[in-house]
């Protein structure tokens, strides 16, 4: 067995090495436009937040730029990381400290590029993790919808069929791989028109009950959610900000591959939240 993972990532290494390779600038820009950094307001810098080598041959993605997904991208000889969730968020400490020091330690030491793009990977309109999200779940006519959250954010839509609350709550199990919490209408609807905003976007769901929707999808809750969704009638679905936000990255990694045949793959570190 263990000589079979050695000729495994023999392969693989020699695979990679036949692959394209791309400058770091070139990269920087070709995502940067991209994914319109320029046209949002966000809670952390877009782009390149770690400079690390010039030349990228490996990428890894992920959602969040946590020490696990570094050590995972060192195994795989990975030059390149790219996250929905980066570092140097509005509000936190400017020290460079404790688990702070030690990613950024990490990412230096081994020459590691950090990219992360936040709002601009939620809001594309092909790659984000809002539209990628509506197509797995099989919604038709999807367009954005003003949830309060910034431009291109939200998204709505209708199903096909009409469905239960239990239809779409086995169909988001089945599709994220998790459990989603659900509130139910004070009426018990089928559900046609839906909004969604993946991540920590259970603020649109008043805008999502005065448009007329039967249910709002978010990845998280708040205690006054539950609230809302009784008192305006609409399903409300927290399906987990980290089990929502996985397609921005994914779709990113395949993007790139077909591009310019970079080697592009995504590494999922689990989390229940």
């Amino acid at each position: 067995m263990n000589a079979l993972k050695k000729n495994c990532r023999n392969w693989a290494r020699k695979l990679s090495a036949r692959r394209n390779t791309m400058k770091r600038d070139h990269l920087t820009q070709h995502l940067n436009t991209l994914l319109r950094i320029k046209e949002f307001s966000d809670y952390c810098p877009n782009g390149l937040q770690v400079e690390g080598s010039r030349e990228i041959k490996r990428i890894i993605t992920g959602v969040t730029a946590c020490q696990a997904l570094i050590d995972a991208a060192i195994e795989q000889q990975a030059d390149t990381i790219i996250v929905h969730h980066g570092y140097f968020w509005k509000g936190e400490a400017a020290e460079i400290t404790g688990m702070k020091k030690q990613r950024l330690k990490t990412l230096l030491e081994n020459d590691i590029n950090l990219f992360a793009y936040h709002l601009p990977l939620d809001a594309h309109p092909s790659l984000g993790n809002n539209v990628q999200f509506g197509t797995a779940l099989t919604i038709c006519n999807i367009e954005t919808i003003d949830l309060g959250l910034g431009p291109g954010i939200g998204l709505q839509g209708i199903f096909s069929e009409a469905k239960t609350a239990k239809n779409l709550a086995e169909m988001l199990e089945q599709t994220l791989q998790h459990t989603p919490l659900h509130i139910s209408a004070a009426d018990s609807r089928s559900i046609r028109r839906i909004a969604w905003c993946t991540g920590s976007a259970e603020r649109g769901i008043e805008a999502a009950a005065l448009a007329g929707c039967d249910a709002y999808i978010s990845g998280e809750i708040s205690e006054q959610t539950v609230h809302i969704a009784r008192e305006m009638n609409l399903h409300y679905f927290a399906a987990g900000h980290h089990a929502t936000e996985r397609f921005g990255v994914q779709a990113l990694a395949k993007h790139l591959n077909a591009e310019f045949s970079l080697s592009s793959d995504f590494i999922d570190i689990p989390n229940p939240v």
